[in-house]
């Protein structure tokens, strides 16, 4: 079995290359299994995943409690469209609503669509209570929020924009952490304001509680919905189930995704009743959004992810993490700049990202890049204190070739 997946490598390879769109740069070697916090090639090497599937693989690979679930629901109802009840988006949707400000759950396939859904909500929403004026959005400097059209149009970085442009229209770009800007920007058409807690894509930047408990203040002040985009950063990530739990704020609506299906593809919005209120049946939906197997295997990702004890861990770690690259990456030459929160950190860097992702490739390290100059950290977050040494030894090592190879 194991040569036949050797003999194979080259042949994946081209053909992904003369098949598959090209829209990423893949290394050339092949994952073909994982364990832990460990990936594998087809020649049994093995890398500390610090990307964790872009922060998606919370429980890390090969998890027992997961792989049985799958066995178990693989035996009963995969599909049946959302035109008949289940019982385990139910259950799946009360599990979240108990865990969270929301009253309602809308279930969908990825980030994207949630933020879609959010968007489409939020327009009904204003429609309803406010009239047809009130139509645009106000999101933030170097936000992401996805990639179709009107998740595109909230997702403030230029080269992901333009090749596509015109996109929807009405949205206004502030600066991150601005309150003042964001105080003019938000005008009577303005029907909601969207903001990641922790920007991912964008470089790993935090925001400030007094900026959320600002936002939170001018959109009631000015009948506008307070979106929260929580894909990357939610269920755990920042240490706290929530990433906005630190602010003391609560949205109106949030995204989901990312790891809450334990690598399954599973987006969610959640939302108070008032905004519940205003959708009716035929103002959207999805067909193959919250199927019984992907809802039973996201049920036993929340309640591992959602206790105290699961939780408090994240968050020991994330500040053991952040002491050692504070100690030992911060100091290099090549670094700028390190920030974070729980476990997902950027190193800013005064070279390209992409050419430390490469580098990390021979030392054994997965890392993701987070704009131009920012390498992301987002290990899975069963990572233990000593493999996250092993992750900033890795790192620094890494770091030391790409200086070297600068000057050489």
């Amino acid at each position: 079995m194991r040569e036949t997946i050797h003999t194979s490598v080259p042949e994946a390879i081209a053909l992904e290359r003369r098949y598959v769109l090209q829209t990423y740069r893949r290394p050339d070697f092949v994952l073909v299994r994982g364990e832990g916090v460990r990936l594998f090639d087809e020649k049994g090497r093995a890398y500390l995943d610090a990307v964790a599937g872009i922060a998606v693989n919370a429980l890390g690979y090969g998890d027992p409690e997961i792989v049985a679930t799958l066995r178990t629901a693989a035996e009963g109802l995969i599909h049946v469209s959302n035109l008949y009840h289940t019982e385990p988006q139910a259950r799946l949707a009360q599990a979240l609503v108990e865990c969270s400000f929301a009253d309602r759950v809308f279930f969908c396939n990825s980030g994207t669509e949630a933020v879609e859904a959010a968007l489409k909500f939020a327009r009904k929403y204003a429609r309803e209570r406010y009239g047809a004026h009130k139509t645009q959005f106000v999101a933030f400097t170097n936000s992401f929020h996805g990639r179709t059209m009107g998740a595109l149009s909230t997702t403030a970085t230029e080269k992901y924009r333009i090749p596509f442009e015109p996109l929807v229209p009405g949205v206004h770009f502030v600066p991150f952490n601005n309150l003042r800007a964001t105080e003019e920007a938000i005008t009577d058409h303005v029907c909601a304001v969207l903001v990641e807690p922790i920007q991912g894509e964008g470089g790993v930047h935090l925001a400030t509680a007094e900026f959320l408990q600002g936002l939170r203040a001018l959109c009631n002040e000015r009948g506008a919905l307070l979106i929260f985009d929580e894909i990357q950063c939610g269920l755990g990530r920042s240490g706290t189930l929530w990433a906005h739990e630190s602010s003391g704020v609560t949205p109106d609506l949030m995204t989901l995704a990312k790891p809450l299906a334990g690598g399954l593809p599973m987006g969610a919005v959640l939302m108070t009743q008032a905004v519940a209120d205003v959708i009716a049946p035929g103002d959207h939906g999805s067909t193959f959004a919250a199927g019984p197997l992907i809802c039973q295997v996201a049920q036993v990702v929340l309640r591992r992810i959602n206790s105290r004890p699961f939780l408090a861990e994240v968050q020991a770690k994330g500040e053991y993490l952040g002491t050692h690259l504070n100690q030992h990456v911060r100091p290099h030459r090549l670094v700028r700049d390190v920030r974070g929160r729980g476990l997902i950190w950027g190193i800013e860097c005064n070279t390209e990202a992409l050419t430390v992702v490469n580098a990390a490739y021979r030392h054994g390290l997965l890392v993701c890049a987070a704009g131009t100059h920012v390498v992301r950290l987002l290990p899975p977050l069963i990572i233990t204190r000593a493999e996250i040494d092993e992750m900033v030894d890795k790192l620094v090592a890494t770091l030391e070739d790409v200086a070297q190879e600068m000057v050489a």
